[in-house]
């Protein structure tokens, strides 16, 4: 799970640097091709049919990425990335939650609790108008609703990985991302196409490799133990981004914005730390 929070942070990094110039749904894109590539290689490497038992609930889960995906990378293009990167953080929660409803696992006091900081937070990062009036500079409201859809829609995916992990390969389950999303992101680019110039290559090419890495990483990790649990581990992504933000990007948060982030951080690991005391839930 740390493992694919770093791997991620560096994702949005080339994200941000790509879509400088290049639409952000050209950017799902590429990233769905580079990784159905690479998912492919792996499969037939190690060996391991395809195309899965569950065929219906992979492409739901394929579906709850790419809408996850294409909300996240909006967001990043829109957004100072720390604080893009906080708010798609409101999703161990939203995780804990969903896994409750559907899947019967023990939902604990540290969820609601985690809920509560973080709601708090993301307000202090959107800095509401008719809240906070002329005290400090609004962000980008398209930016942040599409950071809470890339939070709640990635929620739905881990917990259908869960689910999944019972009887699916996890590169079978990592391969059914991009199967899904290259052909929808095909239908969402259009006729809006930049053709990618000089190092631009580049970043959507380490974009994509470092999406696999994740989507491995992070798979193997939902996959083996209770989705509350192993969500609030990846916490660390919010302090790789905002490092990357600060020293790549010159991004400074506002102290009410920085604020948010150690309440909604606050939040996770106090989940994190329920967690890890708490006992596995029964199957």
């Amino acid at each position: 799970m740390v493992l694919s929070a770093f791997a991620f942070s560096l994702m949005t990094v080339f994200v941000k640097l790509a879509g400088k110039r290049l639409p952000w749904q050209e950017l799902v894109l590429a990233r769905a091709a580079v990784t159905l590539v690479l998912s492919y290689a792996w499969l037939r490497f190690a060996k391991v049919p395809p195309f899965g038992n569950h065929r219906a609930l992979l492409i739901v889960r394929g579906a709850f990425g790419f809408m996850g995906l294409s909300s996240v990378y909006y967001a990043v293009t829109h957004l100072p990335l720390a604080e893009a990167t906080v708010i798609q953080y409101l999703y161990p929660p939203l995780t804990a939650t969903l896994a409750s409803l559907f899947l019967r696992e023990r939902l604990e006091r540290s969820v609601w609790v985690s809920m509560v900081l973080g709601l708090t937070g993301l307000l202090l990062v959107a800095q509401p108008a008719a809240l906070f009036g002329g005290i400090a500079a609004p962000l980008d409201a398209g930016g942040l609703f599409a950071a809470f859809l890339g939070a709640f829609f990635s929620a739905c995916a881990y917990v259908t990985v869960r689910t999944l992990g019972q009887g699916e390969h996890p590169l079978v389950i990592v391969f059914y991302f991009p199967l899904v999303a290259l052909p929808a992101s095909l239908a969402t680019v259009g006729t809006n196409v930049l053709w990618p110039e000089g190092v631009e290559w580049c970043w959507l090419l380490l974009l994509g490799l470092c999406t696999q890495v994740g989507q491995v990483s992070v798979t193997r990790g939902f996959a083996s133990a209770a989705a509350g649990r192993m969500a609030a581990y990846s916490y660390v992504q919010v302090l790789f981004s905002g490092l990357w933000g600060a020293l790549l990007f010159s991004e400074r948060p506002t102290p009410l914005s920085l604020a948010g982030a150690l309440l909604i951080i606050a939040g996770a690991l106090f989940n994190a730390r329920a967690a890890r005391s708490a006992p596995a839930p029964e199957r």
